[in-house]
């Protein structure tokens, strides 16, 4: 989905390089800092560092690309536009300490196809101690597995901290600083309640229907990867607020279709295109709009047996998938996601909704890198 969401090379124009340079000057700051506290903690954030790279950058490039888009009729115009760099840094910041969290949550090693944080610590911890997997020491391999959680946990709490350090920091008018705090806050708690509610429903502690999967699916993905991403730049353009609102409820539209795009990808793509664990949602027993459809079905019953074992075999994972795509839950899903991009479609369509040319052909190509995407 990088394609069409990169913002053209030119000299004058935001490049994708400006967002590393900035992560990597954030890291590169803390880890010389890191120092006064001792070689495990510089360890950590060299590590962190490592780990941070090899994303596809997707929240900084839609907000440096709606940025672009609105700076034309803004009223701030391109003057906050290396405001919008280290804004977009800090996104893709914020996006990282949630990923550390939702490892941790989740017991995951791997992410993008490679260890994460937290199987980088333990794989390292292990290495040190010479110990391998298979070891009959349990207890040491239980410490092990708990510094390494551990570490995800307080490098994700960092981060967090230092999001909204460039946040506040920012030499911004005190209005629109204010303002960008805000959305911080918000798409913070709504991201918390989301990942919340998504452990309620895969604990049993809620009733996991289609509506409360849906409002989960919302605030867990589209608040803080495409709502926040395109009002921060609607504000750091100087936009109208009437755009910045419609901005928001296009974002809130594109994030659905996007997280249940993912869920589909998860149970029925390619592990070695998404980069995650084969059929991990359904290892961990992840409440998706296609599980809540599924359950009013009656395949239900040859499903639910095997719906979050986590000892889930390739085979029974394979039948598992085959059993949700003829009950209808597949088509249900990818149904789903299609209203939700009509929808953003006819919004960006209107002349009633007020969004600025540029911006408006803007998203229709990220509606369409969605319609496409296989990762």
């Amino acid at each position: 989905m990088t394609e069409l969401l990169a913002v053209a090379h030119n000299p004058d124009r935001l490049d994708e390089q400006d967002v590393k340079d900035e992560i990597r000057k954030l890291f590169d700051s803390r880890s010389l800092r890191a120092g006064k506290y001792g070689p495990l903690f510089v360890s950590l954030w060299k590590t962190a560092s490592q780990r941070v790279t090899g994303g596809k950058l997707l929240r900084p490039r839609l907000l440096l690309g709606a940025f672009e888009a609105l700076s034309a009729t803004g009223e701030h115009g391109r003057a906050f536009r290396a405001a919008a760099v280290r804004i977009a840094a800090a996104v893709e910041v914020l996006h990282y300490s949630f990923l550390l969290h939702d490892d941790v949550i989740d017991g995951d090693l791997l992410r993008r196809g490679r260890s994460n944080l937290i199987g980088a610590v333990l794989e390292e911890r292990r290495a040190q101690r010479q110990v391998v997997r298979a070891s009959a020491d349990a207890s040491a391999d239980g410490r092990d597995l708990h510094w390494a959680r551990t570490s995800g946990i307080l490098m994700g709490d960092m981060l967090l901290s230092d999001a909204h350090q460039v946040f506040a920091r920012e030499s911004l008018p005190g209005p629109t600083r204010i303002r960008l705090l805000d959305l911080l806050e918000h798409t913070i708690t709504e991201s918390i309640a989301g990942e919340h509610l998504d452990v309620a429903l895969c604990d049993g502690v809620t009733t996991p229907d289609l509506e409360t999967v849906l409002a989960m699916t919302r605030l867990k993905t589209a608040t803080y990867t495409f709502e926040m991403t395109l009002k921060a730049a609607a504000m750091l353009a100087g936009a109208a607020r009437h755009v910045e609102d419609v901005v928001g409820d296009v974002g809130t539209r594109l994030g659905s279709a996007f997280q249940l795009q993912d869920d589909l990808l998860s149970t029925f793509g390619n592990a070695s295109e998404h980069g995650k664990d084969a059929f991990s949602d359904l290892r961990e027993g992840k409440e998706t709009a296609i599980i809540a459809f599924a359950r009013t079905t009656d395949r239900w019953q040859k499903i639910a047996p095997l719906f979050g074992d986590r000892e889930l075999s390739a085979t029974d994972a394979m039948q598992m998938r085959t059993h949700l795509s003829e009950c209808g839950a597949e088509a249900f899903t990818r149904a789903l996601v299609s209203d939700q991009l009509h929808a953003t479609r006819s919004m960006l369509d209107s002349p009633e909704t007020g969004i600025p040319g540029q911006l408006s052909r803007f998203l229709d190509q990220v509606v369409q890198k969605i319609e496409e995407r296989q990762s």
